[in-house]
């Protein structure tokens, strides 16, 4: 009778799931379509209500017609990485610019220094793209390279304005709004915000070549919400057999109720989010890493080496993993036996545009062999519900380092809500958690 329900309790799990994502993705198509398309429909028609009151106007700006104004004024030559506020304008350059001129960098920084090589070989400025929370990323290339001071690079910042001030925002961007222009000043970079109509666009577009081309140095332009119309990349055919949702299901389903996990920001830590909800489970165990991108395996890892009896989940993106990639020889180092690495694998920068990201080159590019080569003890790749699920077992069962790379397909569903409890909040019920004695007494791997 034991060995009966052990068997029946994985597929009574794969039903519930199966029937929880077919009311949820129904449950969606009524609260969500296209939020974006139908606000710019609903404003055009307002536009045309109100044509002979041209302050009542909003205005948008087309990425081509965009496009073709940095054209003019000798752009040519496009690096960084995307951003949601930016996600038509990237998307338009992804589909446009030949590829040798325009480079999806793993993150802000190296954009920087990949334009400043492009300006040494051309003479040439280039555009950087990125969200305001990458600035940070960006501080050190910009003060100990591009700036006057020491060798002078000029290049275009465009700079989506996450959490613009008057606007409603998550509360990491809401903080990184407040400070983004107090940032550029105190990097002695001079800024202005980009106008959503093309004739005040091309003009600050002008201003902001008269700059670069006199001081040789970077100039940024900051794009508040709903600068650009939509544009949208192709749709990928799926190619593999799993959503990133579906995947995060069998793993949470999978784990023990000792394990701690640290999940990465974007659609990931939403998904989970949502699942602990249906699953009537709370959020103590999980800790959602609503900014920081790239820096889950650094989180993971501290609490890795200091609670040794406990397994230690990191939830990771191929993205995130991508932009700050060095922490993986960190891991590979220190050798913690409990911490296991997750890395699902849709090949893009899914909530900023979907995008590609270098881990979608399957044939060229192995996170895989990345792990190994940095010290991990043992690395495996799966794609398919059923090795998953014999996956995550494994990794369980495994001394750690150890990581398992999850190939999924892009997209995510309409209608993901955001977590409901805030960072503070998150933060005390996860260190109540993982202070618990009672789970700390011996490993778990079985």
């Amino acid at each position: 009778m034991f060995s009966m329900q052990k068997l029946l309790v994985p597929l009574r799990d794969a039903v519930r799931r199966s029937c929880q994502l077919k009311a949820m993705k129904a449950a969606s198509t009524i609260v969500e379509g296209n939020i974006q398309e139908f606000q710019v429909r609903e404003q055009e028609k307002r536009n045309e209500e109100t044509s002979h009151l041209t302050e009542l106007v909003r205005d948008f700006l087309d990425p081509a017609d965009f496009y073709r104004a940095l054209q003019n004024i000798g752009i040519e030559f496009f690096c960084g990485v995307p951003d949601s506020l930016l996600k038509d304008f990237c998307a338009f350059v992804t589909k446009n610019v030949p590829e040798e001129n325009h480079v999806i960098t793993a993150n802000e920084g190296n954009a920087i220094g990949l334009a400043a090589g492009y300006h040494l070989a051309s003479g040439k400025a280039g555009l950087v793209y990125l969200q305001n929370s990458g600035i940070g990323n960006t501080v050190n290339p910009l003060l100990s390279l591009a700036a006057p001071e020491v060798y002078s690079i000029p290049m275009l910042l465009l700079i989506g304005w996450r959490g613009e001030p008057g606007k409603r925002d998550e509360p990491q961007h809401i903080l990184q709004g407040q400070v983004t222009p107090g940032m550029l000043n105190s990097l002695g970079i001079p800024f202005s915000t980009l106008p959503d109509f093309l004739d005040g666009a091309k003009n600050t577009l002008e201003n902001a070549k008269k700059y670069i081309d006199k001081h040789s140095s970077p100039y940024a332009l900051l794009v508040k919400r709903q600068t650009f119309l939509p544009y949208k990349l192709p749709k990928q055919n799926p190619e593999f057999r799993m959503s990133r949702e579906q995947a995060v299901q069998i793993l949470v389903d999978g784990l023990h109720d000792s394990d701690i996990v640290v999940s990465t920001t974007g659609m990931l830590s939403r998904e989970l989010f949502e699942y602990r909800v249906v699953k009537e489970q709370g959020h103590e165990r999980d800790f959602l890493t609503v900014g920081s991108m790239g820096h889950a395996s650094s989180i993971a890892l501290g609490i890795a080496l200091r609670k040794k009896n406990r397994q230690v989940f990191c939830f990771d993106g191929d993205g995130a993993v991508i932009m700050h990639m060095g922490t993986m020889s960190s891991v590979g180092q220190t050798q913690p036996n409990n911490f296991k690495h997750v890395v699902i694998n849709n090949g893009a920068h899914d909530s900023v545009g979907g995008q590609h990201t270098a881990a979608q080159n399957h044939d060229r590019f192995s996170l895989a062999q990345i792990a190994v080569g940095s010290g991990y003890r043992q690395s495996k790749v799966v794609a398919t519900e059923t090795e998953l699920m014999s996956g995550i077992r494994w990794l369980r069962q495994t001394s750690g380092p150890a990581l398992l790379e999850v190939k999924v397909n892009q997209g995510s569903r309409k209608g993901l809500g955001r977590p409901t409890r805030t960072p503070i909040q998150n933060k005390m019920d996860f260190m109540n958690f993982i202070a618990l004695q009672a789970y700390d007494q011996q490993p778990n791997y079985v």
